[in-house]
């Protein structure tokens, strides 16, 4: 039984169809999703075939487990029937039978598992929509566009160019005396030559961004630039999606699978997450590497691929060598010439360029343009550590923008977690050492930088920020002056 959500909205909602044989299931997803989408819902496979034949669903969100059929082959039927419908599984188990089968038999478009968070399904379905929508837009180009091979030619040379001058070097964001410089400078004389790099680096300081540099700054640009991400991945799994298989290789391999090694063939192969894979596993690319050649699973027939494999991990291999967790010959072979990126709290310049750029990238995509941000923004953005790296601070600068009402960013859009890290290292009177003194001094130390993210917060409005503390005017002002924080005159009295 089908229920239809916002029907009396005016707004035309892109439409998604949920199949769970359970109603408290169904209705929690409707809830979630309601706002965002028109939301129609089966409980049975029947009932949902219904209401694809007869209503232009873009999205089909299916749970697994289900007592008439499963969701992966529910999709499968939905492939065959309403192809152009983008697939989408809801599932606690991640049965690598039940990966590879979705993959190619069902060709979902993602996998969902259990417990889902609201954000992260929201943002799949709108992706999903837009994918829809894309596809749809193609056809009808499609259908309007005769295009000669010497105009898809040039249309090819085009995107080529743009893509060699988006990753170029000159185009990673650093200040003129950061590390990065050097490192930038090492990989491009490393670049022309089919040599083996392996770049390590805590997550999100920009190893793919080096290793895309990379390949469109080689003799390979105009090949393939293929990404594997082999973190957590089942071995199975992984080894089809590397190597391909034939029919029959394993339960589930209905068709035989072309392999992303041979895909690439005459361009590059990015291996990330390298460190997390298995000894089985790591076994099978040594191999590879030292041959040349691929065996998919399933076949007794080897072939031979060119392609320059790139790796990139946030372990310290050498440690997983000596615990036995990596093989030493792999890590040489993946290792000919290492390059270690440093995390943005060792690069302290670089964090304003960062943050400009971000800024200047997500105005446009948001079609929300501001002036920048003000500088007391910047010191805070500047003082905090980033454990998330340029990964964190591109999701900060995003909120900053979307919660923005001025036209220059100020340091009160920061969040709390950047806020509690400014200590005003810069004003000498101010004790800024938790570790160290007495308990008076220690107290005063979080007295302190209590009440400076209070004022930042409220814009240095000092009214504001005593009766968020519960302090009169005068305590409060006594207690700026105490800690050397009178000076500020940004707010309003």
């Amino acid at each position: 039984m089908s229920e239809h959500s916002n029907t009396a909205n005016p707004v035309r909602l892109p439409i998604v169809l949920l199949v769970d044989d359970e109603p408290m299931s169904l209705q929690v997803l409707r809830r979630t999703l309601d706002e965002e989408f028109t939301v129609l819902t089966a409980d049975n496979v029947a009932d949902a075939e219904k209401v694809l034949s007869e209503i232009p669903v873009q999205v089909v969100v299916s749970d697994q487990r289900m007592p008439d059929m499963s969701g992966t082959d529910f999709l499968t039927h939905v492939r065959t029937q309403w192809p152009d419908v983008i697939r989408i599984i809801i599932s606690a188990y991640t049965d690598p039978v039940d990966l590879i089968k979705g993959i190619n038999e069902a060709g979902i478009y993602s996998f969902v598992p259990k417990p889902w968070q609201p954000e992260h399904l929201i943002l799949t379905l709108k992706n999903a929509t837009r994918l829809f929508a894309l596809q749809k837009e193609n056809e009808l180009l499609n259908l309007e566009l005769k295009v000669t091979a010497p105009q898809l030619d040039s249309q090819l040379q085009h995107k080529r160019r743009v893509l060699k001058e988006r990753h170029h070097f000159d185009n990673i964001a650093c200040a003129p005396d950061s590390p990065m410089k050097g490192i930038c400078a090492q990989v491009a004389r490393v670049a022309p030559y089919d040599i083996s790099v392996l770049v390590t680096g805590e997550s999100g300081t920009g190893k793919e961004l080096i290793t895309r540099a990379l390949h469109y700054t080689s003799h390979r640009a105009d090949k393939p630039f293929v990404k594997e991400n082999c973190g957590a991945m089942p071995v199975q799994l992984l080894e089809s999606e590397l190597f391909g298989h034939t029919r029959g290789a394993f339960t589930g391999a209905n068709t035989d699978r072309v392999g992303i090694l041979e895909k690439a063939d005459g361009g590059t192969v990015f291996l990330d997450e390298i460190g997390d894979t298995s000894l089985e596993f790591q076994v099978k690319l040594l191999r590879f590497l030292q041959e040349g050649e691929l065996r998919p699973l399933g076949s007794n027939r080897r072939r031979k691929v060119n392609v320059r494999v790139i790796s990139a991990t946030n372990r310290n291999l050498e440690t997983e060598v000596r615990a036995g967790r990596f093989r030493e010959d792999l890590y040489y072979r993946l290792a000919t010439v290492p390059i270690h990126l440093p995390p943005l709290r060792e690069r302290e310049m670089d964090i304003p360029v960062i943050a400009n750029r971000i800024l200047q990238s997500i105005m446009i995509s948001y079609g929300k343009p501001v002036e920048g941000f003000t500088d007391e923004a910047m010191e805070c953005i500047s003082a905090y550590r980033w454990p998330g790296n340029v990964r964190e601070l591109e999701n900060e600068v995003r909120r900053m923008l979307v919660m923005a009402d001025d036209p220059v960013l100020g340091a009160d859009l920061l969040s709390p977690k950047v806020l509690k890290n400014v200590n005003s290292d810069e004003d000498e009177d101010m004790p800024v050492s938790l570790e160290i003194g007495s308990l008076k001094d220690r107290v005063e130390v979080l007295e302190a930088r209590i009440l400076k993210e209070t004022l930042i917060r409220n814009k240095w409005n000092k009214s504001k920020a005593a009766l968020e503390l519960g302090l009169s005017r005068v305590g409060l002002r006594a207690k700026l002056e105490r800690y050397g924080l009178e000076q500020h005159k940004l707010g309003n009295e």
